[in-house]
């Protein structure tokens, strides 16, 4: 039998089970989900939401499953100017987990490119990814695909690329 979930609580509530979901996964609005116990539940949000490691779907009869941040491919970078590193992450949009001596993207060989150039130390991990959220503390950021959005042939600038 499935259950529905149509409520999220927020960190620090005891949960019965879990649901171990990669960054993208867990941005949904209505999904069948199989939790890490093998229970099948229906998400079904009113508005499409990114869930947090720490949140938990609380379904009709109460029941609460937590959600678990699932190990993905990502690139770990370090290096002297991480702030400046971290500038440029930003500057493309794409999500970045903030640490006080490394940072973690999902692993693109274009960004790994480009942070070798600005003098990174980039090497390739499997960890949860719990990146930082939008400007004002919530929801998420979107990567900066000019193609997808724009077709080939569009084009602009970052006024302050190096």
């Amino acid at each position: 039998m499935i259950t529905t979930a149509q409520k999220i609580v927020s960190h620090g509530h005891t949960t019965s089970d879990q649901v171990t979901l990669d960054y993208d996964a867990r941005f949904l609005r209505r999904k069948v989900l199989t939790t890490d116990n093998g229970a099948q539940i229906l998400v079904d949000l009113p508005k499409t939401t990114s869930l947090a490691q720490g949140d938990a779907l609380e379904t009709t009869d109460g029941t609460r499953i937590g959600i678990r941040a699932a190990a993905e491919p990502l690139l770990e970078i370090k290096g002297q100017d991480l702030h400046r590193i971290a500038w440029h992450i930003g500057n493309r949009h794409t999500p970045c987990q903030i640490e006080a001596d490394r940072l973690l993207i999902q692993r693109d060989h274009v960004m790994a490119q480009m942070l070798n150039t600005l003098g990174a130390h980039v090497h390739e991990v499997v960890e949860p990814f719990t990146p930082e959220g939008g400007a004002y503390g919530h929801g998420r950021t979107h990567g900066h695909d000019h193609n997808a959005q724009h077709g080939p042939d569009h084009e602009h600038s970052h006024a302050h690329d190096h």
